[in-house]
């Protein structure tokens, strides 16, 4: 925050348009929380939460409760990643990473340095996680497990079985 709040009114006054004052000031704003802050960023950048969750490669259902607030305390990966959805750039992403309390990325830890450069050259976050995995550091996108695949499968036969059952009655 670098001017004053009269110096915001004056620029708000001779702003041509409420758009290019946001545009000229979004460092400026105040937030209530991270999911505001998230809401702002989809509204500025006219993008839709289906297609950056797509982007972001989280779990559907996951990514739209950290944008609604619902879900408290996400982690700090599943921010950059939904910070990687939202096309931010790493002043953008570290004000959403410290608004939810946690560390900035820091360019003297390693596995920060890939994700900031990543955020710089517009990588997608796949790419990311081939130069970490390229690096033996820890990945955004875990693999499954067999424990996991096998689980999923068991899971989505039940689900079958209970279609067939519910057809039949």
């Amino acid at each position: 925050m670098k001017k004053t709040t009269s110096d915001l009114l004056k620029s708000l006054k001779s702003s041509p348009s409420v758009d290019r004052y946001l545009k000229e000031n979004q460092n400026e704003l105040f937030f209530d929380s991270a999911a505001d802050l998230i809401e702002y960023y989809l509204i500025t950048k006219k993008l839709k939460k289906a297609e950056v969750i797509e982007r972001s490669h989280m779990d559907r259902t996951y990514a739209y409760q950290i944008m609604k607030g619902t879900k408290l305390n996400p982690g700090r990966d599943k921010l950059i990643m939904l910070c990687y959805g939202l096309t931010l750039n790493v002043e953008e992403t570290n004000r959403v990473l410290k608004m939810s309390g946690y560390p900035e990325l820091y360019p003297r830890n390693l596995r920060d340095v890939v994700i900031i450069r990543g955020i710089i050259e517009r990588k997608s976050i796949l790419d990311v996680d081939i130069k970490l995995y390229e690096m033996g550091l820890e990945l955004f996108l875990k693999p499954k497990g067999k424990n996991e695949e096998a689980e999923e499968k068991t899971e989505k036969s039940k689900k079958k079985k209970q279609k067939k059952q519910s057809k039949k009655e």
